[in-house]
C-alpha cells in the first residue's frame, strides 16, 4: 500500500507514538509508526469504518 499517513494527534516530539493508515477503495491497512517494516494489519473498509466510529465514540446506528 502507498500513501501512509498518521494522525495530527500523534503526540509531541517526532510524533512516533502512533499508528499510520493507508487505504484503497476496498481495504484499510494499519501499521506501527515505530516498526514500519514489521506486520501490517489489513481490514475491509466495511469493517474498519464502524471500528473507527467506535473509537471516536460515535453512536452505532
Amino acid at each position: 500500500m502507498e500513501n501512509w499517513r498518521k494522525s495530527s494527534h500523534s503526540g509531541g516530539g517526532d510524533g512516533n507514538d502512533c499508528v499510520e493508515i493507508a487505504h484503497t477503495p476496498t481495504h484499510v491497512a494499519v501499521r506501527d509508526t515505530k516498526a514500519r517494516s514489521k506486520a501490517t494489519l489489513t481490514f475491509p473498509v466495511a469493517v474498519f469504518l464502524p471500528f473507527l466510529g467506535g473509537v471516536k465514540g460515535e453512536p452505532r446506528g
